[in-house]
């Protein structure tokens, strides 16, 4: 593993760092860290708090669907209560946020994603593959990839 990556996935594990922009987010200007992520939030499945989370997009296949991964697998704890209470609300950019459902993918979907992100996002991926292997502990490969992904669709408007 190099030292980026190392660098890299203790930054991802800086509590203070990744909770950074949800106060972005929270004051509306969640638009100024780009259309490639949200924020999510969710409910404690022991405390039933509400939680939230800044994510990267990984693939919006329709406008009422976003894909989003789990780069610390499925002890990253917003996976583990998303799992246990799907719904959730989405914020983007400077939105309002949008009530929305999660469904996790299954391992081809996973597959299928990963492969149009990196098609998409080359130089991203090889930057950032080093760090998620560090943060999952095992290699990111072109199939079975360890990587759980969650498909977010969101809400009409009551």
């Amino acid at each position: 593993m190099t030292a980026l990556a190392d660098i890299g996935a203790r930054l991802l594990r800086s509590r203070w760092l990744v909770r950074a922009p949800i106060w972005l987010y929270r004051i509306r200007a969640g638009a100024l860290l780009g259309g490639r992520v949200l924020m999510l939030e969710h409910i404690g499945r022991t405390s039933g708090a509400r939680r939230y989370v800044v994510l990267e997009i990984v693939d919006r296949p329709n406008p009422e669907s976003i894909v989003v991964a789990s780069g610390f697998g499925t002890r990253a704890q917003w996976y583990r209560n998303v799992l246990a209470d799907p719904h959730v609300r989405v914020w983007l950019g400077s939105r309002r946020p949008t009530a929305a459902v999660a469904h996790m993918l299954d391992q081809q979907r996973v597959d299928r994603v990963l492969a149009g992100y990196r098609a998409r996002h080359p130089k991203t991926w090889d930057r950032f593959k080093l760090v998620l292997e560090e943060t999952l502990g095992r290699p990111i490969t072109d199939t079975e990839a360890p990587l759980p992904m969650v498909e977010l669709r969101l809400q009409p408007d009551r």
